[in-house]
Order: structure tokens, then sequence, then C-alpha cells
């Protein structure tokens, strides 16, 4: 096929031998099949902002960091320099974040290079060799499915103990490889330790997961796993090989409503002293 305009750059580079053909176009970004040297990669072609329909939102752009406080300021502004700069942010968290959690033993494509907004990665295949499908496009079993949604709790969690969370986490960013589910698509992804809005985005994670997967194995339907993993994160005792049970127990004690009102009233005494001061 012909050499996509975006991908130029990389087969002048010589890092990509040819182009073999488009395997899927969405929100964000248009991938493709390449051959570079003897291995079959997939480059991932993100679309400019304005062609993209992704989540801009502040949520997923806070605690990200930048190299230095005037591109900082360019960014708060919404400049033209500042929106190339949030757009090379954008980018380089889903590159940083497949970095980090490769390293972690976590199942994504393992990621080779970023170059002029293409990210090269491995081609994620069937038991046939093809290319894997996504996890919606997968008959399950019931068996299958718990099977599946166990390994992806884990996968959460392993994400997790290595300080990211995926914020975007659902049936349609899995794909099914031939030795099991691979998780795909993070530009959205936040640092669990830096971000104010982590507990809600890591609990909708895996509530999506139980909304999926509890279609084909009801007795998911109850599970708490998000809340659990959060309690076990915080308290610092989260570790991949952490048994879950998806219960969490809940505080139900009565509030000692006493005590709250004490400190109103404090706080308030403690206002009026400090405006009498002034």
């Amino acid at each position: 096929m012909k050499t996509p305009k975006r991908l130029a750059g990389l087969v002048e580079e010589g890092l990509v031998d040819e182009v073999i053909g488009q395997l899927m176009s969405g929100k964000e970004a248009t991938v493709y099949v390449v051959r570079c040297g003897e291995h079959i990669r997939c480059a991932k072609v993100y679309k400019d902002a304005k062609e993209r329909s992704f989540r801009t939102n502040v949520a997923y752009q806070e605690g990200r960091k930048v190299k230095n406080s005037r591109q900082a300021r360019a960014m708060a502004k919404g400049s033209r320099y500042g929106r190339q700069m949030q757009e090379e942010v954008w980018q380089s968290a889903e590159v940083d974040a497949l970095y980090r959690l490769s390293a972690a033993g976590v199942r994504v494509p393992q990621p080779h290079l970023c170059f002029e907004g293409v990210l090269l990665m491995d081609l994620v295949l069937d038991a046939d060799g093809n290319a894997a499908p996504r996890l919606n496009d997968v008959e399950l079993s019931e068996t299958l499915a718990l099977e599946y949604h166990a390994l992806l709790i884990n996968q959460v969690v392993r994400m997790l103990c290595a300080g990211v969370i995926h914020g975007d986490l659902s049936e349609y960013n899995i794909l099914v490889g031939a030795d099991g589910p691979i998780i795909i698509d993070l530009p959205q992804a936040v640092d669990a330790a830096g971000n104010s809005h982590a507990a809600e985005m890591l609990e909708r994670d895996v509530n999506n997961l139980r909304s999926y997967f509890s279609a084909f194995a009801p007795s998911l339907t109850d599970s708490q796993f998000g809340k659990e993993i959060w309690a076990r994160y915080e308290s610092g005792l989260l570790t991949p090989e952490l048994p879950l049970t998806g219960q969490i127990q809940l505080d139900e004690s009565p509030a000692d409503v006493d005590a709250v009102l004490l400190q109103v009233e404090m706080a308030i005494r403690e206002n009026e002293i400090r405006r009498m001061c002034q």
C-alpha cells in the first residue's frame, strides 16, 4: 500500500521497512501493520487534536509532568506553544505508561519507540497468527469469563502497584491474544499518587470489567473489587500476589455527632479569633 504521510519519516529513517496495511482507526489514532526487518509490528499514528474525540478532561491531565515552568504556563494559557506542549504530554503519557507497565510485568504490548507522533510497538496476535480481536468481539463461556476477569483484575492491581491507572479500561481496549487478554490504549493513563481523581478512575475501570463480564458470569454482579483494591492500596498492603475477595467491609458504626459538632464549633471559634487579630 502507499505509505501514509505520517509514517514516511519512519520509512526514511529505516525504522520501518514496509507498511503492510491499516489495522484499525479509532477515536485517537489510526493503527497500521508494518514490517521492521524480520518483525511484524504495529504503528499507532496519533490523530491531531482537532480530529480526535478523545477525553481532554482536566481530570486526566492532573499530575502529569512537564519539562519546565514555561511549558506549564503556556499549557495553562492555551497558547499555540502551550497546545503543542499539551499534545506532546498527551502522546508521551501512553509511551511512558507502556514502558513502565511492561517493566512491571503487566500484559501490555511491548513498545519500541515513539517518533514524530507515531508509536511503534509489538503487534498482538491470536492463536492463529492473525491480529488479535478486541474482547467485545469474542464469545465467552462463564468459565472463560471468570478466568479473564480474574486475570484482568490482577493486571489492574499490577498497574496500581506500578503507580498507574488506565482511566478508560473496558472491553473495547482489551485484546484477546494467543495467551489471553492484553491491555491497550493508554494515552489517558494517570499517576495514582499524583491525581486526586485516582480512586474514582480505578473504581470505574474495575466496574467496567464487572459490568461486561457479569453478563457471562452473574456471580460477579455484586463484587466490589474496585473498593477493595483501593483500600488495600491506601493502607500500603497491596501487592500483585495479594488474594482478593471482591468484598469489602464497610464501616456501618453510627457517627459520633457530638464530636463532629464540637470540631465545627472549634473551627468557628478559631476563625473568629483569627479575624479579631487581623
